[in-house]
């Protein structure tokens, strides 16, 4: 059987028809929506890639149900651009030439972001943020974060 939802996602309000609301918020995001920036990484919220801003905290959306998303605010890697601290965050991305293949930064960002919109800034962000990144492209994350 399926249920209809509405979701706040990057600041409109969408509708999505889901198998169930245990269904994990990124495969809604992803199928469904068709927000692809989100990437999956583990499954198991080790990686990172998959994070989101669910009313303003990070979230790892492999493991967060819809359910749980429904009546809140979700952000995505896609809704960065229209925020502050993601522009911010997305031009020292830029300007380090961060990404190599660039599948984990879209949760790197979005952690990023989270961590700024808690008051940290610099090196408080980097030890906040602590994702995997397989290309190995940590100095050019630390270095973004560093002047943020």
């Amino acid at each position: 059987m399926s249920t209809k939802i509405s979701l706040n996602v990057n600041g409109v309000v969408r509708t999505a028809t889901v198998s169930s609301t245990d269904m994990p918020l990124l495969w809604v995001l992803r199928d469904v929506l068709g927000l692809t920036g989100t990437k999956y990484g583990c499954g198991i919220e080790v990686c990172g890639a998959c994070t989101v801003l669910v009313d303003g905290q990070r979230e790892h959306s492999c493991v967060f149900d819809v359910g749980s998303a429904i009546g809140k605010k979700i952000v995505t890697v896609e809704g960065l651009s229209t925020d502050a601290e993601g522009k911010k965050a997305q031009a020292a991305w830029v300007e380090h030439q961060v990404p190599q293949c660039g599948y984990c930064q879209p949760g790197m960002l979005t952690a990023t972001v989270a961590a700024m919109k808690g008051g940290h800034h610099g090196k408080e962000i980097s030890s906040e943020v602590n994702h995997l990144c397989v290309c190995g492209t940590y100095p050019r994350i630390k270095a973004a974060q560093q002047g943020l």
